[in-house]
């Protein structure tokens, strides 16, 4: 109220003006506070929907720094992984030409299929004079029935005292089939990674009718035989595709998904373990013609869902060259970012040994010729570069400006 304190004797004089005063007076005051209201709501809400922009511009430059630190750590650790390999690398190429011819080739290869780099020419070369040695050797010396079950024989005879679980169950199986030794690891792998090259034995016609005289099937649909030789078995399935001779990929994948049934990883031992995860691993490497094409994860999904869904048990289980050979299953597909590529290079990168730069094998040992494969390996997932259809004859001239004897241009198959 505006008065307090009026004379008595006014009071009935002034009652109806003050009635008047005093309504007018609310009346404004009403007014007053409700403008009041209003420019204190609208001030409210300027200084809310500023603080919410700030909020956002605040959210927004805290982000910023939050993606580039993200990216600048990933970046720092494919660092870490390239100067891993980099370490092996520089411990295997400068002593590359003191291995074995088979070493040698086999580093080389895989390298130049990486790189394209055509310092790694000289070790194809070692390799393509190797594959026409072997073939020469078996196409002279070794094509009637009876030389080749000599042959086999022999080559079976070498399992006799080796009492390791490999060896015992190779030589119980093949001793049934000798010829397997024959036709299976010696021939076929030298013929595919000849058609590989674009090139063929001067020899081929009669090389092909002895894979002809045996039926594969045989071989891949016999569980114990997946037991004892699952990876090998797996490239020649797909050698044979590659070929153009028997296709029995499917039968062979039937009978190992038999042979190794999931439900049963915890009763394998050791050995068997890792024979069952290097054979899925060469499924995929066959089918890639040994990293030269990209391959269908939905094609061979069966085993991309299983290294998902084990891939802590394979890195306790499994060797360092396995434990490779899945993260490189996972880059042939296109899927470095997958979770399984990052847990197999940080496994295979902490087994590294920077003294001697290079993975030991699992007993200690540092030989560098005996390692070579598990480096190798290594040296592909910690710096994956691409895959590639090489050295051709067509593609890639340079390799081939001479052609070890016995080998020539791949010819139009005819059967």
């Amino acid at each position: 109220m505006l008065f307090y304190t009026y004379d008595q004797s006014a009071w009935y004089l002034t009652n109806m003006k003050l009635k008047t005063l005093t309504l007018c007076t609310l009346l404004s005051a009403s007014a007053t506070v409700a403008v009041h209201a209003q420019a204190t709501s609208d001030t409210q809400t300027a200084f809310d929907t500023q603080q919410t922009v700030n909020i956002q511009e605040n959210k927004q430059a805290t982000s910023v720094p939050s993606v580039q630190s993200q990216a600048d750590d990933l970046y720092s650790q494919e660092q870490s992984f390239k100067q891993s390999a980099d370490l092996i690398r520089t411990t295997y190429e400068s002593q590359l030409y003191t291995l074995a011819a088979f070493k040698e080739g086999h580093y080389g290869l895989r390298m130049y299929r990486q790189t394209l780099d055509d310092k790694y020419s000289a070790a194809v070369w070692s390799d393509m004079a190797r594959v026409a040695s072997k073939l020469s050797g078996l196409s002279n010396d070794v094509q009637t029935m009876e030389q080749i079950v000599l042959y086999s024989e022999k080559r079976v005879a070498s399992y006799v005292g080796d009492n390791d679980e490999r060896s015992v169950r190779r030589y119980n199986i093949t001793k049934h089939m000798p010829e397997y030794l024959y036709l299976g690891v010696d021939l076929l792998g030298s013929m595919a990674r000849a058609n590989e090259y674009g090139l063929e034995h001067k020899n081929d016609a009669k090389l092909r009718e002895i894979i002809r005289r045996y039926d594969f099937s045989r071989y891949v649909t016999n569980e114990d035989m997946v037991k004892a030789w699952a990876a090998q078995l797996a490239n020649q399935v797909y050698w044979l595709r590659q070929l153009g001779e028997q296709d029995v990929v499917d039968e062979f994948v039937e009978t190992f998904q038999k042979a190794y049934p999931d439900s049963q990883d915890r009763k394998l031992s050791s050995q068997q373990y890792g024979n069952k995860i290097y054979g899925m691993t060469h499924v995929i490497f066959g089918d890639s013609e040994y990293y030269q094409h990209q391959v269908s994860e939905q094609e061979h999904q069966w085993i991309y869902d299983y290294f998902r869904e084990n891939i802590d048990t394979i890195l306790l289980r499994a060797k360092e060259d396995v434990i490779a050979e899945v993260g490189l299953t996972f880059l042939l597909a296109g899927l470095e970012d997958d979770p399984v590529v990052e847990k197999t290079r940080l496994a295979i990168q902490a087994s590294i040994d920077k003294d001697h730069g290079m993975i030991p094998s699992i007993t200690g040992d540092f030989d560098l010729e005996y390692g070579e494969h598990r480096n190798v390996l290594a040296i592909m997932l910690l710096d994956w570069q691409q895959v590639n259809e090489a050295p051709t004859l067509k593609g890639n001239p340079k390799v081939f400006t001479t052609i070890p004897y016995g080998l020539i241009e791949s010819q139009p198959l005819s059967k």
